[in-house]
């Protein structure tokens, strides 16, 4: 780690020096946090210990105790201090280095362009471009034909159907108009026997008899009309 943060030694010249000053970085760092917890609890000791012999009357031994926890607050003060420092050149060599693999993987893409784009320029690609336009309308030309009938009967004039047509509709209609509607069909024996009643004179019962079959023969005769 030395070697490398004071420019010394031929492993800082590769490319895995970065890596491994960050990790180095972390595990002195990881380190003096062990220091300084080791510090702090000899601090709270020596502190603890002026207190008990302070409280039994030696005051000699209470100083003592006192300078011990000085000296172990000195070495504290520098070890943070030197955290303190450690953690600030870890997150500048951590940005530094990550400012370079950014660099590398844009160079990267930057060298990949460029191998994709050799030998292209935009007088080809329009070209090419021309080229596949033409191939389309081609295909498309050769779709339109294979798509029509191979025979498509005699040419016909569309006014000349339209006239005929226009005949036929007038046609229909004075056919329509000529030809008597065809009334529902009547009963033969209703149709005698209004005959018969005509010429001779029926009985009473002979006429509510023929009175029946003509609501009957009215019947069947608005059942075949639909009404």
């Amino acid at each position: 780690m030395w070697s490398y943060l004071f420019g010394g030694g031929t492993a800082t010249k590769g490319k895995d020096a970065p890596k491994k000053a960050i990790l180095d970085l972390r595990e002195h760092i990881t380190l003096l946090n062990k220091k300084q917890a080791h510090l702090q609890t000899q601090v709270s000791s020596q502190e603890q210990i002026a207190r008990q012999l302070l409280g039994k009357s030696n005051k000699t031994g209470a100083k003592n105790a006192l300078k011990r926890k000085k000296t172990y607050e000195s070495q504290l003060a520098k070890i943070e201090a030197q955290i303190d420092s450690m953690e600030q050149q870890l997150h500048s060599i951590e940005s530094a280095n990550l400012n370079l693999e950014t660099m590398r993987a844009m160079k990267q893409g930057a060298s990949a362009m460029k191998s994709i784009h050799k030998g292209m320029d935009i007088d080809k690609v329009d070209e090419t471009m021309d080229e596949i336009r033409e191939q389309v309308e081609l295909g498309e030309e050769i779709s339109d034909a294979i798509s029509r009938p191979l025979y498509a009967g005699a040419d016909v004039d569309e006014d000349e159907l339209d006239e005929e047509l226009q005949a036929l509709a007038q046609e229909s209609v004075k056919q329509e108009v000529v030809q008597p509607q065809r009334l529902p069909s009547v009963p033969m024996d209703s149709l005698a026997e209004h005959q018969t009643g005509e010429h001779e004179r029926a009985t009473p019962e002979e006429e509510e008899e023929e009175e029946d079959e003509d609501e009957r023969a009215l019947r069947e005769l608005q059942a075949e009309m639909g009404l």
